[in-house]
């Protein structure tokens, strides 16, 4: 059983001076941070969807995944800078410090702003939106754990994503 720990988000943010919208987690999965990169677990459904909805092959390594997300002027990162935390969690979230998401804001074209889940959503809806007054669309979690949504809807509903399909 996973113990209870205080963390601090342990790798940067991904984006791109053309970056136009961002997609924000929550905080990383253990298996995400084991790689210090974004959406490392396996079942995580996150680079298939992206892959999809751009279609575009699906990414193997960190920096196919690199490419794919600023090939599409996109940027990553996450609502929460630190948090006590059980493992991948997201229930288990509390103690949060938000992310700072002025340097993104500021170095990319960044207008539009999505969130990979109700804890990310809720996060920046509560610490990042009453600073920056960017609304943000919240999209189905692509975790293995939301297993509501199949492969199919999740990728109809992250269709948002491309600015030919709003």
């Amino acid at each position: 059983m996973a113990e209870e720990q205080r963390l601090t988000h342990p790798f940067p943010p991904l984006f791109g001076p053309d970056s136009e919208a961002l997609i924000l987690g929550s905080f990383p999965s253990v298996k995400s941070r084991e790689q210090s990169f974004f959406y490392g677990h396996p079942q995580n459904r996150f680079w298939r969807v992206i892959a999809a909805v751009f279609e575009e092959d699906v990414p193997s390594g960190i920096e196919e995944k690199t490419l794919l997300i600023l090939r599409n002027r996109l940027a990553l990162w996450d609502s929460i800078r630190s948090c006590t935390i059980t493992g991948s969690s997201d229930s288990s979230v509390r103690d949060v410090v938000p992310n700072d998401i002025s340097a993104i804001l500021g170095n990319s074209k960044v207008e539009r702003i999505f969130c990979n889940g109700a804890l990310s959503h809720k996060m920046y809806m509560k610490y990042i939106y009453p600073d920056v007054r960017i609304k943000a669309v919240k999209l189905p979690s692509t975790s293995p754990a939301n297993a509501a949504f199949s492969l199919d809807r999740l990728i109809r509903e992250w269709s948002v994503l491309r600015k030919d399909k709003i």
